[in-house]
């Protein structure tokens, strides 16, 4: 998931996505310089990581954010974080002591 969100197209992709509605690849492509294909690879790349999603509407794929994902992984660098933060916490009383 990291490694799908670290393209700065993917991530712009994922903000065309996340106001809800389901969007087609020519939407997407829209006030890009991509073509439709290498908007499609990126998508892809989105999917296999489940972060999007994407639904057949007659001959046109449609393609969804999912948020839950996201979520986990927020809620495991959040996990990580405070590890951190006691971890840090431990060694500093150990070397103010």
């Amino acid at each position: 998931m990291f490694a799908a969100l670290g393209d700065e197209t993917r991530l712009v992709l994922v903000m065309k996505l996340c106001g809800g509605q389901p969007h087609s690849i020519s939407q997407l492509t829209e006030g890009s310089r991509l073509t439709r294909q290498a908007i499609t690879k990126h998508l892809r790349v989105l999917e296999r990581a489940g972060i999007v999603r994407s639904v057949r509407k007659g001959r046109e794929s449609r393609f969804a954010f999912d948020p839950e994902p996201i979520e986990g992984m927020k809620d495991y660098l959040n996990f990580v974080s405070t590890q951190w933060d006691e971890a840090l916490g431990r060694l500093k009383a150990f070397v103010e002591d």
